[in-house]
C-alpha cells in the first residue's frame, strides 16, 4: 500500500479541475464547471464539477465521485494505481507499506515484471537498429513489409537474435533473477540451463494503459513447420490476456475523437493501419473478445466496427463475442476484407483513403449479417431454418439495456422479414428468451438471502406495514443519513465555547441503537476514532478519498451538491456586464455590494444562510432519532404487555408504558410535534 504520508501529499496537490478537465472540456458555470459526461452518452451536458465540494456529479445517470473515484471508473485503475498516477503527474516521489507479506510480495512481482519488461523492450528494439543481425534480417523483413522506421520506433518493435541466450545473459548480467525472467515469459529453463524464449523473431510489446510495457507477442521470420507462428507472454501477475486489446494505449484518443473502435485480428493490422493514419484501431490477438475488451472499447465508444479476414475463419472468427457485445450494448458492425486479404496487406495495397472509403461502405450490421450467414449454411433445410429463428431469437434477446429497446424492437421486425416469419411470432420467441434468462438468474439467488426476504415480508404483514410505515422508514433512513452529512460538513465546527459539533453529537448519541444504517454507522465510529487520535486531520476530505471505497462512495453521496444555480438567479443576481461570480464564490457583504443594498431583504427571502441554522439542524435529527427509539421501545412494551405475565409484571410493563409515552410527549414538544395519546 502506498504509506499515508504520500497519500496526504497527494490530495493535498490534486486540483479536481485540472485532472478531470485533462478528459472532459469543462466550462464555468457559476461556482462549478460543466461538461458532457463521459460515462454516458448526452448532447446536453449535465455533469458537474464542483471544485469546492472537490466532487462530480452527473445529473443524467447520477454518477458521482472525488478525483480519485474518477481515475477509477474512467481510466479503469485500481486505487493504487490512481495515486500513482497523480503522484506521477504532480512529481511527488512515492512511498510504500505494506499489510501483509503476501502484499508486498504480489506488488514486488508485479513491478519486477514491469521493470525486465522494460529492459527487455530496450534490448530487443537495440538488437533491432543498432546490429547488424538485427538489421539485415529483423529490420529488412519491417520494411519488405512497409514499415517505416518511425512507426517501427513509436510501436517499440525489435528483434530477437538467433543466439540461444544473447538476451538471458546481459539479463542476468543486469542482476535480473532468473525466477522473474522465467515468469515474464523471456527465458525458459531447458536441460537446467536458462535460454532465450524468442529466438530469430520479430517482437511487439503490449503496453497496458499508461503505457507500461505488460508483455510480447514474438513472430518467427524463417518458415519452420514445428514452431508457431506466434509466441505470447505466459499470464502473470501483470499480463492477462483476457484484459488486453493491443494497440490501445496508442489508440485509445483516436477512438475517443472518432466515436468509433475499429478491431482486427493482429499485430501488423494495427501497425499497418496506424502507419496509413488510421489510429483508431485495436486488435483481440486473434481470440475470441471477452467482456473485459468490450468493456475497454465501451470506455471511448459505444460504435464498434469489427475488419476481418474474407475467408470462412475469419467470417467464423468475426461472429466470436458477438452476444457479449449486444449484452454491454455496443452498436456493432462488420466488414470483411476481400479477395483473400487481411487489414495489413489491403491498406498497403488501396492505400489509406481507399481504405477508409471501403470500410464506410462496406459496414454490415452485425445480426444481420448473423441471419445472412446462418440462412446460407440452412439452405432449404427446414429445420436447420428454424434452429436460425430460434438463433436470432436468442440473440436479440441478449439486447437488454432499457435505452436499446427500440433497436430491440427493430430487429425483430426486419428479422421477421428476412425469415419471412410473423412478427408476432418472433417477438414472443424474443420474450420466452429473456424469461428464460430472468429466471435462469433466479435460480442462482442465494438461499440465505431469499430466506431472510421471506422473513422480512412475514414481519412486515404481522405488523400490519402500510404506506404511512415505509415513508416512516424512507424518513428514518434520510435522518440517519443527515447525521452523517452533518458530521462532514460541520463536524469539526464549535457547537459552543468548549465542544464542537462532532463531540455533542457523539454525547448526545451514547447509544449505539439509535442507529441502523451500517454505513452511517461505520462512518461515525472512524470519525470519533480519529477525532480522539488525531483531531488536526479529521476534514469532509478525509473521508472524500478514504482508501476503503465504500465508505469514500457514501461519504461522496452524503455530499453531493443536489441544486444548481438555476436561470431565475442568474436573471435575479447577474449584472449585464458580463459578472459570473454568485455568492459562493465571495463574503456576503462584498456579494451585498455587488447587486445593490435595496436587493438583500429579495436576496434573504431566497436564500437562509445555513450557518444561522446549524445547531438546530443537528438538535432536530439527533431528536428525531431518540423520538424513533422511544417509539420503538414502545412497541416492544405494548408487544410485551399482550403476552402472559404475573400481575408484578403487568404493573411494572404499565409504569414502563407510562414513563416512556411522557418521554415521548416532552421530546415532542421539544421538537414541536404533535403526539395523540
Amino acid at each position: 500500500m502506498i504509506a499515508q504520508n504520500t497519500i496526504q501529499q497527494i490530495l493535498g496537490r490534486l486540483d479536481i479541475i485540472d485532472v478531470i478537465g485533462g478528459f472532459v472540456k469543462l466550462k464555468k458555470r457559476g461556482a462549478n464547471y460543466l461538461g458532457l459526461c463521459p460515462f454516458h452518452n448526452e448532447k446536453t451536458p449535465s455533469f458537474t464539477v464542483s471544485p469546492s465540494k472537490e466532487l462530480y456529479k452527473c445529473f443524467g445517470c447520477g454518477r458521482s465521485g472525488n478525483t480519485i473515484s474518477f481515475l477509477m471508473e474512467h481510466e479503469k485503475y485500481s486505487y493504487v494505481d490512481a495515486l500513482k498516477w497523480l503522484a506521477t503527474k504532480y512529481g511527488i516521489e512515492i512511498e510504500e507499506t505494506f499489510q501483509s507479506d503476501e502484499q508486498r510480495q504480489q506488488m514486488l512481482v508485479a513491478d519486477s515484471l514491469y521493470i525486465v519488461n522494460s529492459f527487455a523492450q530496450q534490448f530487443f528494439s537495440k538488437m533491432l537498429l543498432e546490429t547488424e543481425e538485427g538489421r539485415d534480417i529483423g529490420l529488412s523483413y519491417l520494411k519488405e513489409r512497409g514499415f517505416r522506421e518511425d512507426i517501427i520506433i513509436k510501436f517499440q518493435l525489435g528483434y530477437a537474435p538467433e543466439q540461444k541466450d544473447a538476451f538471458t545473459k546481459e539479463a542476468i548480467a543486469r542482476q535480473f533473477n532468473a525466477e522473474i525472467l522465467i515468469k515474464a515469459g523471456l527465458s525458459a529453463n531447458r536441460n537446467d540451463q536458462l535460454v532465450d524464449n524468442y529466438r530469430g523473431r520479430i517482437i511487439f510489446p503490449i503496453h497496458n494503459h499508461s503505457g507500461k510495457v505488460l508483455g510480447f507477442g514474438a513472430r518467427i521470420l524463417k518458415s519452420n513447420d514445428k514452431a508457431p507462428k506466434y509466441i505470447n507472454t505466459p499470464e502473470n501477475e501483470v499480463y492477462l490476456k483476457s484484459k488486453i486489446l493491443y494497440g490501445s494505449y496508442f489508440a485509445r484518443q483516436s477512438i475517443d475523437k472518432a466515436d468509433e473502435c475499429l478491431l482486427v485480428e493482429g499485430y501488423t493490422d494495427v501497425v499497418s493501419l496506424h502507419q496509413a493514419g488510421i489510429e483508431n484501431v485495436v486488435a483481440s490477438g486473434g481470440t475470441s473478445l471477452t467482456p473485459d475488451q468490450l468493456r475497454l472499447i465501451r470506455k471511448y465508444t459505444n460504435n464498434l466496427t469489427i475488419i476481418y479476414d474474407g475467408d470462412a475463419a475469419g467470417v467464423k472468427a468475426a461472429l466470436r463475442g458477438l452476444d457479449l457485445a449486444l449484452e454491454e450494448g455496443l452498436n456493432v458492425k462488420l466488414v470483411l476484407i476481400p479477395d483473400k486479404e487481411d487489414p495489413d496487406s489491403y491498406v498497403n495495397k488501396v492505400g489509406a483513403s481507399a481504405f477508409s472509403a471501403f470500410i464506410e461502405k462496406n459496414k454490415k450490421d452485425f445480426i444481420l449479417f448473423q441471419l445472412e450467414v446462418a440462412l446460407k449454411d440452412a439452405g432449404a433445410d427446414s429445420v436447420k431454418k428454424s434452429a436460425v429463428v430460434n438463433s436470432m431469437a436468442e440473440t436479440i434477446s441478449k439486447i437488454n439495456k432499457v435505452e436499446d429497446f427500440t433497436k430491440q424492437q427493430d430487429y425483430i421486425k426486419q428479422c421477421a422479414e428476412i425469415l419471412k416469419i410473423e412478427e408476432g411470432g418472433l417477438h414472443a420467441l424474443v420474450n420466452k428468451f429473456i424469461r428464460d434468462r430472468i429466471t435462469t438468474q433466479e435460480r442462482k439467488f442465494p438461499f440465505e438471502e431469499a430466506r431472510k426476504i421471506e422473513e422480512n415480508a412475514k414481519t412486515a404483514e404481522q405488523t400490519n406495514f402500510d404506506d404511512a410505515t415505509f415513508n416512516l422508514l424512507f424518513k428514518d433512513e434520510l435522518q440517519e443519513r443527515e447525521v452523517a452529512r452533518i458530521l462532514l460538513e460541520y463536524g469539526i465546527r464549535k457547537w459552543d465555547d468548549t465542544r464542537l459539533i462532532a463531540e455533542y453529537i457523539f454525547e448526545q448519541m451514547v447509544d449505539e441503537s439509535l442507529l441502523d444504517n451500517a454505513d452511517v454507522i461505520r462512518l461515525m465510529a472512524v470519525f470519533k476514532e480519529l477525532l480522539q487520535k488525531s483531531p488536526g486531520t479529521v476534514n469532509r476530505n478525509y473521508f472524500i478519498y478514504h482508501p476503503d471505497p465504500k465508505l469514500s462512495a457514501f461519504a461522496v453521496s452524503l455530499l453531493n451538491f443536489p441544486y444548481e444555480e438555476s436561470d431565475h438567479w442568474r436573471k435575479e443576481f447577474h449584472q449585464s456586464d458580463g459578472y459570473q461570480k454568485n455568492l459562493f464564490e465571495q463574503s456576503y457583504e462584498d456579494f451585498i455590494k455587488t447587486i445593490g443594498r435595496d436587493n438583500e431583504e429579495q436576496l434573504l427571502g431566497y436564500l437562509k444562510m445555513e450557518e444561522d441554522t446549524t445547531n438546530e439542524e443537528v438538535d432536530s435529527v439527533v431528536n428525531y432519532l431518540k423520538l424513533r427509539k422511544i417509539k420503538r421501545m414502545l412497541l416492544e412494551n405494548q408487544l410485551d404487555m399482550e403476552k402472559p405475565h404475573t400481575p408484578e409484571e403487568y404493573n411494572m410493563l404499565h409504569q414502563t408504558h407510562h414513563h416512556l409515552k411522557q418521554m415521548e410527549i416532552d421530546l415532542s414538544k421539544k421538537m414541536g410535534a404533535v403526539i395523540l395519546r
